[in-house]
């Protein structure tokens, strides 16, 4: 049974579990919402290292579509299909589960880290600190 609900056209993420993706999954979720409509030997053209064989690639694509982040068209039994989950979508439950479970649920730690890491400048988190400010 699937499950969309609808508020101003984007999904409700939090009430509809998200399946993990494997890598090579999230590979080619990034190649759906860069071509937004694609039959398997276009996404095939777009990968670039490691290419799967033809059978191997739309067996993933399927695996997609059972998880419900694909859909498609049939034309004869040729398949074009699409994402039905927004990569802005993906990428806020991705980050939400992330910082949940590696970070205490505290963006602080968030930045905190990358700040650790020096992958974050000082000019970077003024900026961050004006946009929350701007939004008060």
């Amino acid at each position: 049974m699937e499950i969309v609900v609808l508020l101003n056209s984007r999904l409700i993420l939090d009430f509809i579990p998200m399946q993990k993706l494997t890598n090579k999954e999230e590979e080619i979720m990034h190649i759906l919402w860069k071509l937004e409509k694609a039959f398997v030997k276009d996404v095939l053209a777009e990968i670039s290292v490691e290419k799967p064989h033809y059978n191997t690639l739309s067996t993933i694509i399927r695996h997609l579509e059972e998880k419900g982040y694909v859909s498609y068209n049939a034309y004869g039994k040729t398949h074009q299909y699409y994402p039905i989950v927004t990569k802005e979508d993906y990428k806020t439950k991705f980050m939400n589960t992330a910082i949940e479970n590696y970070f205490n649920n505290s963006y602080k730690n968030v930045v905190s880290f990358f700040a650790k890491e020096e992958k974050i400048s000082i000019d970077e988190l003024k900026e961050i600190i004006a946009l929350i400010e701007n939004k008060k």
